[in-house]
């Protein structure tokens, strides 16, 4: 069997848990299709290959389209939304979470590292909010297991908002409209275990929805442009689908940046945070090893990569043909990879994420 380069395992196979039956039957399915495509004609060939292509995927490549989510507690989902916006939660009441995690554009900041309170830069990109709850664990190093465990950070870090719990409940019980919403959604005064509660329910309400890939996989063939479908073809002939897997395309293993070709270019240049998951574990084989980000609304996210290095998405994609794939980028290839990324983009609540 010939491997794609970039399933090449890394010394812990728990970095690289490539599904063998979603790279198979996409595979088979897709290759045959293109294969086909060259005998067609042009204008039949664009609306066949959305037909065949939108059956394959649906009944053999198990791809799962986003939905809606359903079960929340929708109390607490308006309050978490208030206090996600709400910059009460830092020390001088200057930062709040959407200072770094704007709804309106992507779910992060688009800057290479965020600004917190007294213009302070982080050390990081931001990771995009959006579709946050499908990750195995949150930061780019995988230290929190959960979402309410992710809060801690941000809220402590003294770049970001530089604060405390008992200082942020103090604040919050001497506002009555605070107290009243948390009684409504919790039967309870507000404490920090709550006030973490509400912010993750807002969160698991942040799924993009309705992207063109979504529709697609729920029928509508013309939901996505031949262009996108051979970028889908690319996406898995490259075998980015091994670790960019599942309904969010990436969020749920562990992958070195660098399978293939050096990502840092000499060891006196790494800073502490190119060491990646090393800095959680302090085991040697998680060295520049990092969570594979959500491909989902890639094209609001930009700068990409932990450090912000990629300003642009034909920018990220070269680089992740080059060093994790190996091969050098065909700009006809780079396009058309876009084009697929560009279909990934959902909606938000009835607006563009």
């Amino acid at each position: 069997m010939v491997r794609h380069p970039s399933t090449i395992a890394v010394p812990h196979s728990r970095y690289l848990t490539s599904s063998p039956a979603v790279v198979g039957c996409v595979t088979g399915a897709l290759m045959a299709v293109f294969l086909w495509l060259g005998a067609c004609e042009e204008g039949a060939q664009i609306e066949s290959a959305r037909e065949i292509l939108a059956l394959a995927s649906k009944h053999d490549a198990k791809l799962t389209p986003l939905v809606a989510p359903s079960g929340l507690n929708w109390a607490a989902v308006r309050l978490g939304d208030r206090l996600f916006h709400d910059p009460i939660l830092s020390r001088d009441g200057t930062v709040s979470c959407a200072s770094c995690h704007d709804l309106k554009h992507g779910g992060d900041d688009g800057l290479v590292v965020s600004v917190g309170i007294d213009n302070r830069l982080g050390e990081l990109n931001a990771p995009t909010v959006l579709n946050a709850s499908l990750n195995s664990s949150q930061f780019w190093d995988g230290r929190a297991p959960t979402l309410s465990a992710q809060i801690d950070g941000p809220i402590h870090n003294p770049n970001e908002m530089d604060s405390d719990w008992g200082q942020i409940v103090e604040r919050l019980n001497a506002d009555a409209s605070y107290r009243v919403a948390f009684e409504t959604a919790y039967g309870a005064p507000l404490d920090a275990k709550l006030v973490r509660q509400a912010i993750v329910a807002f969160e698991e309400s942040l799924i993009t929805i309705d992207a063109p890939i979504d529709r697609w996989l729920l029928g509508d063939r013309q939901a996505m442009p031949i262009k996108a479908l051979e970028g889908l073809h690319l996406f898995e002939q490259h075998g980015c689908i091994s670790c960019h897997q599942g309904r969010a395309f990436g969020g749920n293993l562990f992958q070195r940046l660098g399978v293939m070709r050096e990502y840092f270019e000499a060891a006196q240049t790494f800073r502490r945070i190119d060491l990646g998951r090393f800095n959680h574990t302090q085991d040697s084989h998680d060295k520049h090893v990092f969570r594979v980000p959500s491909l989902r609304n890639a094209e609001l996210t930009g700068p990409y990569f932990h450090d912000g290095s990629a300003a642009t998405l034909p920018d990220a994609v070269r680089v992740m043909l080059r060093i994790q794939v190996g091969v050098e980028p065909d700009e006809a290839e780079v396009d058309r990879l876009v084009e697929f990324l560009r279909s990934l983009t959902g909606v938000l609540k009835g607006r563009s994420a």
